[in-house]
């Protein structure tokens, strides 16, 4: 059979495959958003509520100047801003504000799903890429945090994801830039994956790396130039340096806290160690992108999963940062940690506040963090142990346990 024949034969299969994975991923986006609708949810969605009519008062650059005694710390980027501006009008008319902060996250964990299959299909067997596709649109963490919860970090996750997508795979490196700077300007998490997109775009060639800084500089001068140029002492303070909840819940703090380390001790996790955390993760990233450059979806999802790994900041929604990473890195390793810390999710959320977890979730959140750890290690290996991954017009291996690999180097790789 020659190669023409071959892609031919293979289209249909890639096609049912997609099918699939957008099917149950509209049924996970449909459940989803009815939780959303039937349910109050945590305090944030008050807050953000509360977050949307300061802005409709004093606009989406002066917010961050604007004092809210009774609230958290508004630290969300720019493009958040005017979203939640855009959600007090559609509050106006009638739409339920619990609804609507839902919304984004519920659509970004549809895309992302769709976006590990894509990724997936070139790079494993067709039959490994539909099933890491389902697993993330079925993730019960990302059914606590997108549908119930109620936050940015998903849409932030989806945005980076579809960068690296569209800088590798649709060789569209001005696009993918300004997909990350969206991803960037919704939350500030993803920019530990900024300089993994950068190396892969460098290895692909200059101009290649031109049109990638052009896309998120042109973007990023759009929605951050007015804060910065209006506000950039609140900014820095808020967003910038933010470092994350001071509770002692995840990672290095929870063992800490439960060795019987000192307060002076915990203190400097919180508060010297941040800067640190961001650079290794970002090294990370890069290092895997300089190795692996046709395939920049795996330096993201290092550099993502390291973030909470590492992380000295403790928030229930914090849990959804290495969803889509660890589906990208293999079945197992994210229907391990989505399956154990969406346990954790719902013991969180069935208590009396998103920010007290009980004795359950804590020891099941230490569980859910070896795991992490341990489905890191095993991706890592996996794509180090990969081929290159296919041209986007060759063909894809037929859905089959004796599915046939393309070269004898790829036969170990599931």
């Amino acid at each position: 059979m020659d190669q023409r024949t071959q892609t031919k034969t293979a289209r249909p299969e890639v096609r049912r495959a997609r099918a699939v994975v957008i099917g149950v991923s509209t049924l996970a986006f449909a459940a989803k958003m009815v939780l959303a609708a039937l349910m109050r949810g945590p305090a944030d969605v008050r807050f953000f509520d509360a977050f949307a009519a300061a802005i409709a008062q004093v606009g989406p650059v002066r917010i961050y100047e604007h004092p809210m005694p009774r609230l958290p710390v508004y630290n969300h980027p720019p493009l958040a801003s005017w979203m939640l501006l855009g959600f007090d009008e559609l509050e106006k008319i009638g739409i339920a504000f619990g609804t609507l902060i839902r919304t984004p996250a519920c659509v970004a964990d549809f895309v992302s799903a769709v976006l590990v299959f894509e990724i997936l299909r070139r790079r494993r067997s067709l039959g490994t890429a539909m099933a890491c596709g389902i697993g993330c649109a079925l993730s019960p963490v990302l059914f606590a945090t997108s549908g119930y919860h109620g936050n940015t970090d998903s849409v932030a996750i989806m945005f980076m994801v579809l960068a690296a997508y569209l800088l590798a795979d649709r060789r569209a490196p001005l696009a993918a830039g300004v997909a990350a700077a969206l991803a960037v300007s919704v939350k500030l998490i993803p920019v530990v994956a900024v300089p993994a997109l950068v190396v892969a775009a460098l290895r692909t060639g200059r101009p290649a790396a031109t049109r990638l800084c052009a896309g998120f500089t042109a973007v990023a001068l759009l929605l951050w130039g007015p804060v910065l140029a209006t506000v950039p002492v609140p900014l820095r303070e808020k967003v910038l340096e933010y470092e994350g909840g001071r509770a002692r819940l995840w990672g290095f703090v929870r063992f800490a806290d439960w060795a019987g380390a000192s307060d002076s001790f915990i203190l400097a996790l919180h508060s010297d160690f941040h800067f640190v955390i961001v650079l290794l993760c970002m090294a990370a990233g890069a290092w895997l992108a300089w190795v692996r450059p046709t395939a920049p979806a795996y330096a993201v999802a290092l550099s993502l999963t390291l973030l909470l790994l590492l992380s000295t900041g403790s928030a229930v929604q914090y849990l959804a940062w290495p969803v889509v990473g660890l589906c990208l890195f293999g079945l197992w390793e994210g229907l391990g940690y989505g399956v154990v810390v969406g346990i954790v999710t719902v013991c969180v959320y069935s208590g009396a506040s998103a920010v007290r977890w009980n004795d359950w979730a804590l020891h099941l959140a230490e569980a859910g963090w070896l795991l992490l750890a341990a489905g890191i290690v095993s991706g890592l290996r996996r794509v180090l142990g990969e081929p290159p991954a296919r041209a986007p017009d060759e063909p894809v291996p037929v859905v089959g346990p004796r599915t046939e690999r393309p070269s004898a180097s790829a036969s170990s790789v599931n």
